[in-house]
């Protein structure tokens, strides 16, 4: 399975679990220092959509080519998943992620990811740039389709604590 497979059916994961949850579901947050589940979604969309911008920089930019990912970055990509750690947030940061406004638009945006993944996959064959990211170096095109589909699976979990919370209410 390439890559764009395995992030179909992680993107396809999500987007099929949308219609299980009300907008109040989607927005209720189990503490003050959590996301909800549709903050949850609202996040992994913002950070897709600059990871695509990453992808499409790493597509035309060679001067980083001989630049690497830190070790810690190696470490995920060679085990192909992010640390199982839950990060407890400051509420300030948690509230900058806004609130889904409905559901039909968490479906759009998240089919759109979809939709866009598939037109920068067909560009990344003869990549041969990368760009930085923030705290683990430098990705590749490819490398930044794995580790956005890292991203989303490692969300997972949380979604998995949020859906246990929410059918205790």
């Amino acid at each position: 399975m390439n890559l764009l497979e395995t992030f179909n059916r992680t993107i396809d994961h999500w987007i099929s679990e949308i219609p299980n949850y009300s907008l109040k579901e989607l927005q209720t947050k189990p503490d003050s220092t959590s996301w909800s589940l549709g903050q949850v979604y609202r996040h992994l969309i913002e950070e897709t959509t600059w990871y695509y911008g990453q992808i499409a920089l790493s597509l035309t930019e060679t001067k980083n080519q001989n630049e690497e990912m830190t070790d810690q970055a190696k470490t995920m990509f060679s085990a192909n998943e992010f640390p199982d750690v839950r990060i407890i947030g400051d509420p300030l940061i948690s509230d900058k992620v806004p609130q889904p406004e409905s559901i039909d638009q968490l479906y759009l945006d998240m089919r759109q990811l979809k939709t866009d993944a598939f037109v920068l996959w067909q560009k990344t064959a003869d990549a041969r740039g990368k760009s930085k990211h923030p705290g683990l170096g430098y990705f590749t095109a490819q490398e930044w389709f794995q580790y956005v589909e890292m991203h989303m699976r490692h969300h997972l979990r949380q979604k998995a604590r949020l859906d246990t919370y929410l059918a205790q209410q």
